[in-house]
This record gives structure tokens, C-alpha cells and sequence, in this order.
């Protein structure tokens, strides 16, 4: 099951429902002989309460939490001004949940002047069918008295990053098997997901007549630190290409590099464009081998039916 945004989980404005909870740390990751500031402590104090309050659906107690000109934003930007607001806010989200339960990590409370402190951490709900909705927040609390209520409160989504399988869905439709005849040749092309499900594999074979058989192989896969689709794509002649892949409104447009056997480098834009199930062209343009000017060229790739008798 997909699990909603908070935002859509609990309608407007109430993603900001939860503040700051319980200290929750591993405890292989704390110093035995590290003891928690007075400020830690206070948080640790308020936050204990606030998951108590939230999970006995104690909407007055959770609004009595923050200060009586205090704020919720939630993870959309909405804003909620004042104590009665808040509180009517966490009244109408128990009504719609009334056994949701809370989880919350605290990542850090730092002081700011005498009176002011700055927490941040994580929190999730989960429903009573077991939809969960994670974000990240920021809390400023104020010092009064012995407590430290909030003054503002703001959410930040926390979705987590897509699988490498689920980005490269955009190009499984070239799954399979292709192949083009042209007079220049014959290129034939293969592929299919790895066994992992992280990359596209592909296998090239192109003959010309005269120039004998080139065989190529290709692994495209996600970037999560560029946030790009990218491949390699390695030549039997030793040589190699890396490839970062934009998406378009009709396919794809790869931006690549290549190394040749001898040393010498060159550079390609190939526009993949889909024309439907079975059939794509692509381009290639602004080559540059060697510091010269390549011909662009284009050719269309169609499936290869299935051999007769293998069809299902």
C-alpha cells in the first residue's frame, strides 16, 4: 500500500500535529559517562509528554504545549496562529484517528540566548490500519519557569528516496529486444533488468559490411548523488562511454563522454525519442572525436518480434 504525505493523511493542516517527543537514541550511541545538559533534559521532559498526550488523543494537553501566541506550520506551508487553533487542530485530527500513536527521535536541542532553544528531530504517526507519515521539524521553544513551551513549530517532508528499480521505470520500455537494418549495417540490440533489479543491462552487436562485428555492452542506473539516470557502456575495442540521461517529453536525451582505445576522447548528444511500443529514433549530434567534427546521423530501432512458436 502507498502511504499518503501527512499532509493528505491528515487533511489540511494537521501534517503539523506532532512537536517534539521522547530522546529516543540507540544506546550504543551514547557516552556512558556523557550526561545530558539541563536543556536536554527539559526537552527530554516535554518531549515524554507530548507522546504521552498525543497517544492518549489528549488534544487540550498537546495544545497546551506551546505558548499562547505560538504556531504550527505544516509540511505544506499552512500556518495555525495560536493555542485555541492548535488545539482545535489536534481535536479534529483524533476525531478522524482517534487511535493513532506517535513516534518521534529528537536529533538535537541547542541553546539560542538565555531563554531560547532550537530542537530538531523526526517524528511518524501511524494509523490504527498501519499507514505511517514521517517528516522532519524544527521547534523553537521558549524558556518559562521550569518548562520550555513552543513557540513555533514547522515540518519538513521526509519522503524517503526512491529505489534505483522505480526511477528506471521511465526507461523500461526498453526491455526487450531491437534491432536495425539500414544499408550502413545492422545493429542489434538486448535488454533486461539485472538480477538485483538496480540496473538496465544492455548488449549491442553492430556489423557493417567490410568492417566486421562490434560488440557493446551498457549498465544504466541511478545516481542518487547527481540525482541523474546515468550508463556506461564498454566496447570490445577497450574503449568506453559514460552517458548522463534527461528525461524529455518524447524520451531521452544523453549527454556523453567517450575514451577511445588509443587515448583519444570524444564527445555525443543522442536524442532517444519514443515514437510508440515498438518503435524509437534516435539522433545523434554535436559529435566531436579528437577534437574534430562528426556527421550526425539518425536511425530508427524497431522490437524484434518474437521467433515464430516463442510468442505467448
Amino acid at each position: 500500500m502507498t502511504i499518503p504525505s501527512i499532509a493528505t493523511l491528515l487533511l489540511p493542516a494537521t501534517a503539523a500535529l506532532i512537536l517534539a517527543a521522547a530522546l529516543d537514541l540507540p544506546a550504543t550511541a551514547q557516552e556512558p559517562a556523557a550526561a545530558l545538559s539541563p536543556l536536554e533534559e527539559a526537552v527530554v521532559r516535554e518531549s515524554e509528554n507530548t507522546v504521552k498526550a498525543f497517544n492518549a488523543a489528549d488534544a487540550t494537553t498537546l495544545g497546551g504545549m506551546f505558548l499562547d501566541t505560538g504556531e504550527l506550520v505544516d509540511e505544506a506551508g499552512t500556518v495555525h496562529a495560536g493555542k485555541a487553533a492548535i488545539t482545535e487542530l489536534f481535536a479534529g485530527f483524533f476525531g478522524k484517528f482517534p487511535k493513532a500513536t506517535l513516534e518521534m527521535l529528537v536529533d538535537s536541542a541547542r541553546p539560542v540566548g538565555e531563554t531560547l532553544a532550537v530542537e530538531e528531530g523526526q517524528r511518524r504517526i501511524t494509523t490504527a490500519d498501519g499507514e505511517t507519515a514521517q517528516v522532519r521539524y524544527v521547534a523553537l521553544r521558549s524558556k518559562q519557569g521550569d518548562r520550555w513551551p513552543i513557540a513555533s513549530y514547522r515540518e519538513f517532508a521526509d519522503d524517503p528516496q526512491p529505489t534505483p528499480r522505480e526511477v528506471l521505470q521511465a526507461a523500461a520500455w526498453i526491455v526487450g529486444e531491437w534491432v536495425d537494418e539500414s544499408p550502413e549495417g545492422r545493429t542489434a540490440i538486448s535488454f533486461r533488468w539485472s538480477d538485483d533489479g538496480n540496473f538496465l543491462l544492455g548488449d549491442y552487436t553492430m556489423s557493417a559490411a567490410g568492417a566486421g562485428v562490434a560488440k557493446s555492452t551498457q549498465r544504466i542506473g541511478w545516481d542518487p548523488a547527481s540525482g541523474q539516470v546515468r550508463s556506461w557502456t564498454f566496447d570490445d575495442d577497450g574503449g568506453f562511454t559514460e552517458g548522463r540521461w534527461v528525461p524529455t517529453d518524447e524520451g531521452w536525451m544523453v549527454l556523453s563522454e567517450a575514451t577511445m582505445p588509443d587515448g583519444t576522447t570524444g564527445t555525443a548528444t543522442l536524442v532517444i525519442t519514443v515514437k510508440d511500443a515498438d518503435h524509437l529514433v534516435v539522433r545523434g549530434t554535436e559529435r566531436i572525436i579528437a577534437g574534430a567534427e562528426e556527421p550526425d546521423f539518425e536511425m530508427t530501432i524497431a522490437r524484434k518480434p518474437p521467433q515464430p512458436g516463442l510468442a505467448k
